[in-house]
């Protein structure tokens, strides 16, 4: 029995000093970045400021690189199929870990267990925004006008399943509403139609809508966080408007293969939680409309678990699927 528990121990302190030392010679050599979606967009924005800093404190190259295509499935695939050493790391978003293993049938991985989670690095409000043509001056007003009219509002969004048309399709379920969903290929275009009055209303990523909000060409009607935002703090939430509870946000998050040693990961989260916490990094974040977040592997976990769930209920309650 000494003789187990000694050998057990003796194993158990090599193990400990054998993680110390793979994580403090971590990196030795550059580290790849994959961006799931095009160059200039939010994800490629958030996941190119964090890359930058974290070469900068870990002293080795970071390369990114953009895989777009389904959806973001491409570059999750990709960073899936590598090697779990920690030298392939990949950015997040809801759609691509919560919402598109739901919806595309055929995806052929589950990035709850086929990725290691890391750190949420900042999030993004959705803004609910309206023609100006509109006769509605809150959300209130909003949802009256829906109901005594239903059928005859129509609700863009930039694709389908992603976190504006969850948002919308949540909102008309919690208020019993007949909104018709136009989707999209892209904020640009459904952004171009709200402003011509081709559609009534939508919700987008709040760095998308500001410049059109900021220009008057759209009224902004509340932004979909519980908390007001930085970057805009003069718009109202929806749950101070009255939608209690109503929460729906982009984020973008650090993710390696699963298999990832753990002290490698552990060694990435703190670091890049010092960084996030710089005020020049929170700066940088709220130029482009974003909040820093930050925080632990475990947060971050629970985080994707829970938002897998809410959004599993409003994708089966509105039938949404993608091809």
């Amino acid at each position: 029995m000494g003789k187990t528990f000694i050998v057990t121990l003796l194993g158990a302190v090599l193990l400990t000093f054998g993680g110390q030392a793979l994580a403090q010679g971590y990196p030795n050599k550059p580290v790849k970045v994959i961006i799931p979606f095009p160059p200039g967009g939010a994800t490629d924005i958030v996941g190119r400021a964090i890359a930058e800093r974290l070469q900068n404190v870990l002293g080795q190259t970071f390369i990114v690189e953009n895989k777009p295509g389904a959806s973001g499935n491409i570059g999750i695939g990709e960073a899936i199929r590598a090697a779990p050493d920690g030298y392939t790391l990949v950015i997040g978003s809801p759609q691509t870990l919560t919402i598109n293993h739901q919806i595309i049938k055929s995806t052929p991985f589950n990035p709850q267990k086929d990725l290691a989670p890391i750190i949420v690095v900042a999030s993004v409000p959705n803004v609910l925004i309206v023609n100006n043509k509109l006769p509605v001056k809150n959300v209130q007003e909003l949802i009256a006008y829906a109901k005594a009219n239903p059928g005859k509002l129509s609700g863009g969004s930039s694709s389908i399943g992603g976190s504006p048309h969850l948002a919308l399709e949540s909102m008309k379920a919690t208020y019993g509403l007949d909104i018709v969903h136009v989707p999209y290929k892209g904020s640009a275009p459904a952004l171009q139609d709200l402003v011509g009055g081709q559609i009534s209303m939508m919700f987008d990523n709040l760095p998308a809508a500001l410049p059109l909000i900021n220009g008057g060409k759209i009224k902004a009607l509340g932004v979909t966080t519980l908390k007001r935002t930085a970057s805009a703090p003069e718009i109202v939430t929806l749950d101070e408007s009255g939608m209690k509870g109503f929460d729906s946000q982009g984020w973008f998050a650090l993710l390696a293969p699963a298999g990832t040693p753990t002290p490698i990961l552990d060694r990435i989260n703190a670091e890049a939680n010092k960084i996030i916490s710089t005020p020049e990094f929170r700066e940088r974040m709220t130029k482009v409309g974003a909040d820093t977040v930050g925080g632990s592997i475990d947060e971050f976990k629970a985080r994707i678990k829970s938002e897998t769930e809410r959004w599993g209920k409003v994708i089966q309650a509105a039938d949404i699927k993608a091809e």
